[in-house]
Formats: structure tokens, sequence, C-alpha cells
């Protein structure tokens, strides 16, 4: 009889969760976003793909490159977690969603001082961490090769003042393979040999840093990339820092410039572009 009981409640249970299965809110494809992994389970929002974006979530996305999520937790005031989890459009138990900040735009323009231009043969996949957002680098922006392109920037007022960092994958590698987290078996995503960061204060000064990828050093380090990165500068003269470069033919993990730095064991350099003018990373095969 307990047997049976039991039973009764656990088919019971199983109905309900058959009848009124978990709501899933859909990403917004007509409102201007670029998808990511659309045929994973976040089915276009900017999380993981095995990821759903669930009731009593923040569901981040993607925006066109040069533009920045303008939607997050209003109560995420500082960079830190589980708040810094929090961007994007908020999932109702309806399945619907709503904007945190409902005077703003999804997205908005970065500040505009920062390019690339792609002086290699093949085009370039820069991928744009998610933040805040689970911090992976899934958001796209390809660079065709003769091409330039207008990176995305936070000024002051972006989350948490924070900087967009980006991850930069060998010449040839498409978006759609290069922005994701990936293995430790491909140079790519989260082990592609470069990142760059980025932000303007509020004096107008725009800090430019390339870099090594720590997790290329750690898993790749017999694989001297094919391709460098340079930081230059429409008017050398508002810029500080310039000679900032990376490149192979001076050595594996060897940063060029007068200010250079290591972090967990990678160099970097900076380059400050002074009065909101414009600094170009520019990316060459070697």
């Amino acid at each position: 009889m307990f047997l049976n009981s039991i039973f009764i409640v656990l088919a019971s249970v199983y109905t309900m969760l058959l009848a009124s299965p978990i709501k899933k809110c859909k990403f917004p494809k007509k409102q201007g976003l670029v998808a990511v992994y659309e045929d994973g389970v976040n089915a276009g929002w900017a999380m993981s793909p095995d990821e759903a974006c669930i009731p009593g979530k923040y569901c981040p996305y993607a925006c066109s490159p040069g533009q920045l999520m303008n939607q997050w937790n209003p109560d995420a005031q500082t960079y830190q977690y589980p708040t810094s989890m929090d961007g994007g459009l908020y999932c109702n138990s309806d399945g619907s969603t709503s904007r945190p900040f409902e005077d703003r735009e999804l997205c908005v323009d970065g500040e505009g001082t920062v390019s690339v231009v792609n002086k290699a043969s093949k085009d370039v996949a820069f991928c744009q961490t998610v933040l805040p957002g689970n911090e992976a680098m899934l958001i796209p922006t390809n660079v065709e090769h003769g091409g330039e392109q207008v990176l995305a920037v936070p000024g002051p007022d972006y989350y948490a003042s924070t900087a967009a960092h980006y991850y930069i994958n060998p010449p040839g590698v498409s978006t759609k393979k290069g922005c994701v987290w990936g293995t430790a078996d491909k140079e790519v995503g989260n082990w592609a040999p470069y990142v760059a960061g980025m932000n303007t204060d509020s004096n107008g000064n725009t800090f430019v840093k390339i870099g090594v990828n720590p997790k290329h050093i750690d898993d790749f380090k017999e694989h001297t990339p094919d391709f460098g990165l340079k930081i230059v500068c429409d008017n050398p003269e508002d810029c500080n820092g310039l000679e900032c470069e990376l490149n192979p033919k001076n050595g594996y993990n060897k940063a060029q410039g007068p200010y250079v730095g290591v972090s967990f064991g990678a160099e970097y350099c900076i380059v400050t572009a002074r009065n909101h003018a414009n600094a170009k990373i520019e990316v060459f095969e070697v």
C-alpha cells in the first residue's frame, strides 16, 4: 500500500512536469541583435550553448560590432559576483522578457575610439567577452582582410566602469569557430594567441592594451603565432605609449613599447589615446 502511494505521487509529479514544462524566454530576433549559438540550448542568447534563458534569470545578448549591450541588473553597481552575471534582459515567469532600464535601447554605440586594421591576407575574428555575463568570448566581430572595423569601447558610464575584452584568433578562423570557449587542442577561443582590452575614462582618455593570452602560453608555448599586433594612432601626438607591439619575430611572449607589463606570465603593452583620439590595432602576418 505504501509503495503504491509513492508510485501515485511520483506519477502525479511527472504528469505535472509534462503538462507545465519550464518556460523559456525567446531570443528577440527582430530587434537588431546578433544571435549566438542559435542551434544551442541558449537559442541565440550570449550564454553558454547548454544554458537556457529561463524565468528568474538575466539573459545577455550580443550587439552589432561597435555597439555594447545596454541592459543589465540595476542593482549591479560594482563588478562583483554574482551580479556580474546579470547582463541583458530579465526573463519573466510567463516567458516574456523585460528591460531592466525601460528608457534605454537594447544596444548603444561605444566610444568609437578604437578600430582594427587587418593587414593580414585573411579575415580575423575578434571575440568580445560577455560582461555583465559569463565573460566567455562569445560576441563576434569579423574584420575583413584589408579592411577596418570599429570595436565596442565602453565609456565611463558603462556597467561598473568596466572595459571591453577581446580574444584575437589567428587569421582565417571564422567568428563561428573562434568566438567560442573552445578546448585546449585548438588555438581558438579561450586559447587564442592574443587578447586586448580597452575603455575610455571621464577625461576622454582611451586605454588600449594588447597582450599574449596566458592560456596560449599554458598549452601552446611551442606554437609561435604567425601573426602579430601593433597599436598606431591617426595623430601620434595624441597617443602615449606608441611602439606598442607584439611581433613573433622578436620572440614568443615578447611585448615591445615604453609601457610593458606582465600578467599571469604573459607580456602586454599599453597605449593611451588622449582627448577622444582614435587608436588602431593593426593585425599583420609574419
